[in-house]
């Protein structure tokens, strides 16, 4: 029934001049979702508090309630449509009187860490797009149909929205910034192995895909006493995100996956200044895949001591600095960084080696990211000692990946299962730091144990990777403009 629901919300808001892709269905899906979990969120806590005895005081007032605006409810259960308010008045009510009030949350919040704050910080980013009334009244009628009270409902809700940003991923425009491959998330938080106590950090949080799996995995990793619990709900996950769009789809899909108030801001992470970051400021994990290919301006290049345009080897430097002593990162990263020569790239490389111990790198096939048209690798390190011994693995997935046919778990399971061992096979093998030159850290992936052979490839993959690279072109020429 949910599945049917979110198509059929999909089909008006497609009718909309308001919305015009995937990523403003996604959007404008998510505000009014929300305030409908929102509703049942409080709905569960004045449950909660009767059967202790206690008073409970809503946190949104009575005029701005999901069940007095949108729903009003006959004695059957069925929507109260006299007094349900539709085109312009509904219009008017969300826009000048329901966001404007929803947005003082953030300065009437206690702390950060609350539900009213992200309330606060969440209809300050955005703004009803919808501009039909009388379409805005069907999406409503639509999620109100929809449930979080129960443990499944709340699973399946997940699994849904989670289908939504790999559909916005597959949308292409800027939606696949937002989409790392669920399978991908899986197996490097296995392999990173977060444990509970840690606090663990995405700086470029997107759809917060990393934080929900990684809160998956410790919260399935035993039973959970009553502490270990609070320690996942307040004190475990933390992200920044620079894009309005992805810091609400995160914080939304952090929600459905039953995380409360969520720890991320709504900031430029590239913006602080390397040597501000304090022992207080650091984390046990990051888990990460930074936007690649995007340019920082040169006052944003300032905050580094390896000065760089390269957006990912800005991410890479902060990820080194803000990991504590004995911290754990796996972090996705344009191939190329293995063996760029320019001088940033080679500075990047020896400080990641003298720093910390670069355990293993897996090697992607072209394909994993649908519409990226660029190769990737994840490096997996821990700081505090310098790298004697790379392990490299090669993923061969024995087919041409794409849209219609995308990277699984079991394409992933050889790597997993050697990852601890660090065993030669004929996708692995072991380089010694000595042995590469020492001028360069050329870590380029060469397998010894292999005849390269050459995929064909499919002419749609062939053609996205030339896209990307004519907008890799576009934008370096962008900012050579732009330093003239």
């Amino acid at each position: 029934m949910f599945e049917q629901t979110f198509k059929n919300i999909d089909d008006i808001l497609h009718k909309d001049a308001g919305c015009g892709s995937e990523l403003d269905y996604v959007e404008q899906t998510s505000w009014i979702l929300f305030l409908k979990y929102l509703d049942d969120l409080e709905v569960d806590r004045a449950t909660a508090a009767e059967l202790t005895g206690k008073a409970y005081t809503p946190i949104i007032a009575t005029d701005y309630q999901w069940t007095v605006w949108a729903a009003p409810k006959l004695d059957n259960g069925k929507i109260d449509h006299n007094n349900a308010s539709t085109g312009d008045d509904l219009l008017d009510f969300v826009n000048n009187k329901l966001f404007p009030y929803l947005k003082t949350f953030k300065q009437s919040a206690e702390s950060a860490d609350t539900i009213e704050y992200k309330i606060g910080e969440i209809f300050s980013e955005l703004k009803n797009r919808i501009q039909s009334g009388y379409n805005l009244r069907e999406v409503i009628n639509r999620i109100d149909e929809l449930r979080f009270r129960t443990h499944a409902e709340k699973h399946e809700m997940s699994h849904l929205y989670e289908a939504k940003i790999q559909n916005m991923g597959n949308a292409g425009r800027n939606g696949g910034e937002y989409y790392t491959p669920r399978p991908l998330i899986t197996t490097i938080v296995k392999v990173v192995a977060p444990k509970i106590g840690d606090k663990i950090y995405d700086g470029a949080v997107g759809s917060a895909g990393f934080l929900c799996e990684a809160f998956d995995y410790l919260k399935n990793s035993k039973a959970l006493s009553t502490k270990e619990t609070e320690i996942l709900q307040k004190r475990s996950f933390y992200g920044k995100e620079k894009k309005s769009l992805a810091y609400i789809i995160g914080i939304m899909n952090m929600i459905l996956h039953g995380i409360e108030a969520p720890n991320i801001i709504h900031t430029n992470t590239l913006s602080e200044n390397l040597a501000d970051i304090q022992e207080k400021d650091r984390y046990d994990v990051v888990l990460a895949n930074p936007p690649f290919g995007g340019k920082e301006r040169a006052e944003v290049q300032q905050n580094f001591p390896i000065k760089t345009g390269e957006t990912a080897s800005l991410f890479l430097q902060h990820f080194i600095k803000i990991l504590k002593a004995g911290g754990k990162a796996g972090v996705v990263i344009k191939n190329t960084f293995l063996s760029n020569t320019d001088n940033a790239s080679v500075a990047i490389r020896k400080t990641l080696l003298e720093n910390c111990n670069l355990h293993t790198v897996l090697d992607l096939p072209g394909g994993t990211f649908t519409g990226a048209g660029v190769k990737t690798v994840v490096l997996f390190f821990e700081k505090g000692k310098p790298t004697q011994n790379v392990w490299l693995y090669q993923l061969n997935a024995g087919r041409n990946l794409g849209k219609t046919n995308p990277l699984n778990e079991k394409d992933l399971a050889d790597f997993v299962n050697l990852s601890s061992s660090k065993a030669d096979s004929e996708n692995s093998w072991t380089v010694n730091i000595k042995d590469i030159d020492q001028n360069t850290f050329d870590l380029s992936v060469k397998n010894p144990n292999k005849k390269e052979e050459t995929a064909l490839r499919q002419p749609q993959d062939i053609l996205e990777e030339m896209k990307a690279l004519d907008k890799e072109s576009a934008e370096t020429i962008n900012s050579i403009l732009e330093l003239i």
